[in-house]
């Protein structure tokens, strides 16, 4: 709200008459709606006396037309708030709309899809909630939250046996994933106790060759050129999770229209 109104506040609609009004806030599209409290919570930032009824819950499927929440209130603070509000509406259901889509492709149901933390900067708490509201499952949300060992790192430190067993001298309660990119790697850690393989960029059948020689040591999981076209023979594999950096980072936004 501050990005909106810094620093005089809205100039246009301090021109019109503060009256009372009712509003609609209707879905240009299909979509999986989300972000109905967040869209709350900027029209009473403006006027905490508006009234903000939703029609609809977070995370169901809705139709072109449908009518997701009535405003009443004060034309100056709906007005104020409009843009904020969809804003929250649109990228939310964006993100879960595109999240479902890659969810309904997988025909193994074990197999899960995660985001990435390839989201915009301060915005990935509703990113990631959109996820989840797609029927997706959240990867860690920051560095803090698992020990994830990925190329940089190997390329830094010489050798992934090495790192690995310095990850597990030091994970203090933490998971251990350890991102490998050929079948040569992962050779030379089986064995050593880790939590996650993640196969990133790999062939569907070098995916298949390394499950198999995991032998459900492991959990599994996939990343790097993931989409729509190629999901389903990726989780085709018996992987157990595929990381998606497009649900959060190239999700299109969902369309709203304030109505009044």
């Amino acid at each position: 709200m501050s990005e909106d109104l810094r620093p005089f506040g809205d100039i246009t609609s301090k021109l019109i008459d503060n009256k009372k009004i009712l509003a609609k806030i209707i879905s240009n599209q299909d979509c999986i709606i989300g972000g109905l409290n967040y869209a709350k919570e900027a029209f009473k930032y403006s006027d905490k006396k508006i009234i903000f009824k939703t029609k609809t819950k977070d995370g169901k499927k809705i139709k072109k037309g449908k009518t997701v929440a009535i405003i009443k209130g004060n034309a100056y603070g709906i007005l104020k708030s409009e843009r904020v509000a969809l804003n929250f509406l649109s990228l939310i259901s964006g993100v879960a709309t595109l999240t479902k889509k890659f969810v309904d492709k997988v025909k193994i149901k074990s197999c899960k899809i995660c985001c990435t933390r390839k989201t915009a900067p301060n915005l990935r708490i509703i990113q990631k909630y959109g996820v989840r509201l797609g029927g997706g499952l959240n990867h860690r949300f920051n560095l803090s939250d698992e020990i994830l060992i990925k190329d940089n790192h190997i390329a830094v430190e010489g050798s992934i046996s090495n790192l690995v067993k310095k990850a597990i001298k030091n994970k203090k309660g933490k998971k251990i994933t350890v991102e490998i990119d050929n079948i040569s790697q992962l050779k030379k850690i089986i064995g050593l106790k880790f939590d996650r393989i993640l196969f990133d960029n790999m062939t569907p059948n070098n995916i298949k060759k390394g499950i198999k020689l995991i032998n459900k040591l492991y959990e599994t999981e996939a990343s790097g050129g993931v989409t729509l076209k190629n999901i389903k023979k990726i989780s085709l594999t018996g992987i157990d999770r595929i990381s998606v950096g497009q649900i959060t980072h190239s999700a299109p936004s969902a369309n709203f229209k304030l109505e009044i």
